[in-house]
């Protein structure tokens, strides 16, 4: 395991920094290692009890379009993934559910993010007043599970926790009946 011996930000954003670490390597040797750090996020895979997944659409600058996504989001400060999940449902669908279970966590791109995501399956969903963000601009919908698999496989949902979750969903909740936790 790597031993941090120096840190620099070389910069600080809304959501993350931009970290340099100086590291002594397992072999003695020192390096350099940029990284994002990040707080972590959320994905919510909210499938109505008619087995429907609901999607958000909305626009994401880096991509330079309009993406079809799981409802997600940031962790603030301090805040439980659990209750980012419930927040978000809220504010990006309109929704709230009786329960969520978290389904699995990864990292998105160990490569060069600390960012991890926390996939939670939100049961028993009502509907509720929708509050979005006021710096997102975002579509709620619902899609048969099915049409969303056949989304992914012709490039129509390409967003990588969008297609993760889905997909975990499918293989190991839907056909098996219950979540892994």
């Amino acid at each position: 395991m790597a031993e941090v011996v120096g840190e620099q930000v070389l910069y600080s954003g809304r959501v993350f920094d931009v970290v340099r670490h100086k590291v002594r390597l397992p072999n003695g040797r020192v390096s350099i290692r940029d990284f994002v750090k990040h707080p972590g996020a959320v994905a919510i895979v909210a499938v109505t009890s008619s087995g429907e997944v609901v999607l958000v659409r909305q626009y994401r600058h880096a991509a330079g379009e309009e993406l079809l996504e799981l409802p997600a989001g940031t962790l603030e400060l301090g805040e439980q993934p659990i209750e980012c999940a419930r927040r978000e449902l809220l504010e990006e669908t309109g929704y709230v559910a009786d329960e969520l279970v978290e389904l699995f966590r990864c990292f998105l791109a160990p490569g060069y993010s600390s960012e991890v995501m926390y996939f939670y399956l939100a049961k028993g969903l009502r509907e509720a007043e929708e509050r979005p963000e006021e710096h997102e601009v975002s579509e709620a919908l619902l899609l048969p599970i099915d049409e969303a698999l056949k989304m992914i496989e012709r490039g129509g949902i390409r967003d990588s926790k969008t297609v993760a979750g889905l997909l975990y969903y499918t293989f190991f909740v839907r056909d098996n009946s219950s979540p892994r936790r």
